[in-house]
């Protein structure tokens, strides 16, 4: 009787060990998806930052011509340092 009880119990453990495997199985696949989504997500934004700063630095280069090209002709312009301004 006895050894039978000890058995029905570690048969239960096993079976509840057994399900909780499963249970983070299934969580560590969860997990994964979600690091494949936030590699893919910050793989996008570096591609994105990196066009950012290209058009920055195209605009950059194009302001400076502008302000070169009215200063060959020139053309009467004012320079406003807008980061001293804000200060």
């Amino acid at each position: 009787m006895l050894k039978e009880r000890i058995c029905k119990d570690l048969y239960e453990e096993i079976e509840r060990l057994e399900r909780s495997i499963i249970e983070l199985e299934d969580e560590v696949i969860q997990l994964k998806a979600q690091i494949q989504a936030k590699t893919e997500e910050v793989n996008n934004l570096a591609i994105e930052n990196e066009n950012l700063r290209y058009k920055l630095e195209r605009l950059q280069k194009t302001y400076a011509q502008m302000v070169e090209i009215l200063k060959k002709m020139k053309f009467p312009i004012i320079l406003l340092d807008e980061d001293d301004e804000q200060r």
